[in-house]
């Protein structure tokens, strides 16, 4: 099977959609040139009518996604940075969210993809390194998506375009270049199904996005230790598949909860709440969360060390859940930068520019 990059992956399930079906178009900031790279080449492929750029202004991109599916078009909205979802939390958790139970159920559909970026480790500061799921899981009506992997990026890309209601799609900015199989047949992945990245009997680690990769390395190295983790990627926060990940608390009867947003009343907590709720009984430790401080991220890797999460976090979360330690683990953190990223995206040819 092919590898290809994440970016990719994405820009495939965005070329087969709406060559499906043309009531698929995408709007945003500079989607026409590419936007990070995820768009390059539509415009050209499917013509302005269907590639439209927008002002800077990331309301107007979200209310003209809620006029368009109420006419009867699938929009999907580039709103580039997840930190911006505070800007159009009106017109995504008011409007589109409660459109279809306020009315009576009247529009019977409301297809809607607000895609954006999330998450740091690229430099990229404060106001742009944020990953903001827990706002969007906390608002009912929105489906969330979270893919960790280029598979996983395309296939659930294309259920979020045909899906009937709002879905929210995040990808992380360093999901871009990973490279991962792809197959070239058709394919879509359902929501609510939870996948199991990586089997093992001692541990059970609860991962999303891009801590996912995180947390296979360091089940890669501890599995040399001795250590045998169980990696579960829950895919979608809504629908949750909380049963899959109970089923593996249940076989290992230790977890840690792995996830980029703040540790306070983030996804770690919900996803918590809910093993204790349903396999309290089954736990020999108590549950471990690693996310990021409530802090501010910082634009230097130096700093970033002490925010974000990183593997050194997850080795000491699983050691307290074994109540021992492991012994000397090297797993070392990612170092990328936004320039390095808009390079892989085509945006930026040349270092520097």
């Amino acid at each position: 099977m092919r590898e290809i990059r994440g970016l990719e992956a994405m820009q495939e399930a965005l070329r087969e959609e709406m060559s499906r079906d043309e009531k698929v178009f995408i709007l945003g900031e500079c989607v026409r040139m590419g936007s990070l790279g995820i768009s390059a080449g539509l415009a050209d492929k499917f013509g302005n009518n269907r590639v439209l750029d927008t002002n800077i202004s990331e309301c107007a991109i979200a209310g003209s996604c809620l006029g368009a599916a109420l006419a009867g078009y699938r929009p999907i909205g580039d709103i580039l940075c997840s930190d911006f979802f505070y800007i159009v939390a009106d017109e995504m958790c008011n409007k589109a969210a409660k459109w279809r139970f306020r009315h009576g159920g009247k529009p019977k559909k409301l297809p809607i993809v607000y895609m954006s970026s999330i998450g740091g480790y690229v430099r990229s500061d404060a106001e742009h390194s944020q990953t903001l799921e827990s706002i969007i899981m906390h608002c009912p009506g929105l489906k969330l998506v979270i893919p960790s992997t280029p598979y996983d990026a395309k296939g659930l890309l294309k259920t979020a375009i045909r899906d009937d209601n709002p879905v929210v799609y995040l990808y992380h900015k360093l999901l871009m270049p990973m490279k991962g199989k792809v197959p070239e047949e058709e394919y879509t992945i359902p929501f609510g199904v939870a996948d199991i990245k990586r089997e093992g009997k001692d541990v059970t680690v609860v991962a999303t996005g891009y801590m996912v990769q995180m947390a296979l390395d360091v089940a890669n190295q501890l599995q040399e230790k001795g250590v045998s983790i169980e990696v579960i990627d829950p895919r979608t926060l809504e629908p949750l598949d909380i049963d899959t990940i109970v089923d593996s608390v249940r076989k290992t009867r230790r977890v840690v909860i792995v996830d980029e947003d703040t540790l306070r009343c983030g996804v770690t907590a919900e996803i918590a709440v809910q093993i204790m709720e349903k396999a309290f009984d089954e736990l020999d430790a108590p549950i471990q969360r690693v996310a990021a401080a409530n802090c501010p991220i910082p634009a230097g890797w130096f700093l970033e060390q002490y925010v974000l999460p990183y593997p050194k976090d997850i080795i000491v979360a699983i050691q307290r859940v074994l109540g021992r330690d492991v012994g000397p683990v090297e797993v070392k953190g990612p170092t990328s930068s936004l320039v390095e990223l808009l390079e892989v995206g085509g945006i930026m040819k040349e270092k520097g520019k």
